[in-house]
């Protein structure tokens, strides 16, 4: 079988991830790295062996290199034009997570791909967790009950010099374009959607309402404290609390709640634990399927996608409505301090407050956040189409 041509659009930042990626898959002779977009060509170091072709057009190098990939790790606001750029050509997706800054940018980039025929796959790589299916099948055959509610906790660090990585990084807008780089909707946008997904909540129409608690203490735009609670068409609640101001870092996790028991699921562990009544604690180490490697399996062999663009629609709308809240608010100084040693602020306490709300479902206002901004009415409809 010939490896299937593959080209990457941003190989530097979080893109270093996917060259090494595409390299892996190249050895087990599933890939070949065609082509690499980039502003400033990469050297054979940072391409991490022989240099394919280069070029900033990136529908030239798709043209020219016959690539039937396309791998997106580019900014946020670029994610939709170089989309439907690969799709027009018959090129198919992995297009990193977020996969758009606004919901109405999201259904543009999803109808284009779907006219166009191709697939799509978007880069939450713990929806490929092996875990997933297992949560849900636990939850299916009644192990802990009830579904009642989700809770997801995201308690990072991210010092000073994280937020000028980029033009765009800690931005809600940039030059009259949306970005939306919020904890919730980039770095810890995977707690989100997993939330969503296993609880079976993870499409557009499974979303009734949305609250947002957006704030910040780093001298940014975007939110770096924040927690969204959404109301499933189901009926149970959502709730994720993330932070990038932690007191120290944690692996962030999502709990299920039910009536007879929990789940937790460290999902960039791949580990959960059950515990449920009448029974001791059970713990499960779970296998991953890569992203990249499913797509190339769906288009040689037929299998099916993990994370087609519906079913992280439930996400965008998640998306939509932080970028339709107001814009976050500035925590006040007396609520956090600098770590000089560290070149990063942190809000004490906070990392309680988030394994709180993921415990609760509860929003930082509602557990007593003196600095908690008011909780937005829930919207019931966040669609811009």
């Amino acid at each position: 079988m010939s490896r299937v041509p593959v080209v990457l659009a941003g190989a530097r930042g979080h893109g270093r991830w996917h060259v090494a990626n595409i390299r892996r898959l190249e050895r087990a002779g599933l890939v070949r790295l065609a082509g690499i977009c980039e502003l400033t060509p990469l050297t054979e170091q940072e391409a991490g062996g022989e240099l394919p072709e280069q070029s900033a057009d990136f529908g030239a190098l798709l043209d020219s290199t016959g690539a039937r990939i396309a791998v997106i790790c580019t900014p946020i606001p670029t994610h939709t034009d170089l989309a439907l750029t690969a799709a027009r050509r018959g090129v198919h997706l992995l297009l990193e997570k977020p996969p758009a800054p606004s919901y109405a940018e999201f259904r543009r980039m999803a109808d284009g791909v779907a006219e166009a025929g191709v697939a799509c796959q978007v880069g939450f790589q713990s929806l490929g967790s092996h875990a997933v299916p297992a949560i849900r099948a636990l939850i299916a055959e009644g192990a802990v009950g009830e579904v009642v509610g989700v809770g997801g906790a995201g308690a990072w660090v991210r010092d000073e010099a994280y937020f000028r990585r980029a033009p765009w990084a800690g931005r809600r807008r940039l030059n009259g374009a949306d970005v939306i780089d919020g904890a919730l909707t980039n770095p810890l946008a995977h707690a989100v959607a997993t939330a969503l997904a296993v609880g079976g909540t993870a499409r557009a129409e499974d979303v009734a309402g949305i609250e947002t608690e957006l704030s910040h203490a780093n001298d940014i735009e975007a939110d770096d404290t924040s927690c969204v609670r959404i109301t499933t068409a189901r009926g149970h609640r959502v709730t994720v609390a993330a932070t990038l101001c932690a007191e120290r870092a944690d692996e962030p996790y999502v709990l299920v709640h039910g009536s007879r028991g929990r789940i937790t699921f460290w999902y960039k562990q791949d580990r959960v634990l059950l515990q449920r009544a009448g029974h001791g604690p059970e713990e499960y180490d779970h296998g991953r399927t890569d992203l990249l490697e499913n797509l190339v399996g769906h288009l040689t062999t037929g299998g099916g996608l993990l994370v087609p663009p519906d079913e992280t629609g439930a996400f965008m709308k998640v998306v939509e409505a932080i970028r339709r809240a107001p814009d976050p608010e500035p925590l006040p100084d007396g609520a956090w301090h600098r770590l000089p040693g560290e070149n990063r602020r942190v809000v004490p306490g906070v990392d309680g407050l988030v394994a709180a709300a993921a415990d609760t479902l509860s929003l930082y206002s509602e557990l007593g956040a003196p600095w908690a901004p008011r909780t937005e009415h829930p919207l019931k409809e966040v669609s811009t189409r």
